[in-house]
């Protein structure tokens, strides 16, 4: 077969894409459901507890739903500014 005769394809335009315009934020921050817990030894749910508000934003601590572990930490950045007046 020639290469003449091969099927051409185009490369799908990004701008013109409206799927791909929508989920360009979709997965910027993710929140676990399930972690795994020294203490019990196995992957178990967890619960999210804001743990300190800081001035890069708010400090998270997850925590095993059976024995209270903590199993981990996040800084979620997308809370916006505290400017303080004095």
């Amino acid at each position: 077969m020639a290469p003449n005769n091969l099927p051409r394809f185009s490369k799908p335009s990004v701008a013109n894409n409206p799927l791909r315009n929508k989920q360009t934020g979709m997965y910027k921050e993710f929140d676990a459901t399930e972690l795994y817990c020294p203490k019990c030894k196995r992957p178990v749910p967890v619960r999210k507890r804001l743990l300190l508000v800081l001035p890069e934003g708010d400090k998270y601590e997850y925590l095993c739903k059976f024995c209270l572990e903590t199993v981990g930490t996040k800084i979620d950045r997308q809370v916006k500014p505290v400017s303080v007046i004095i």
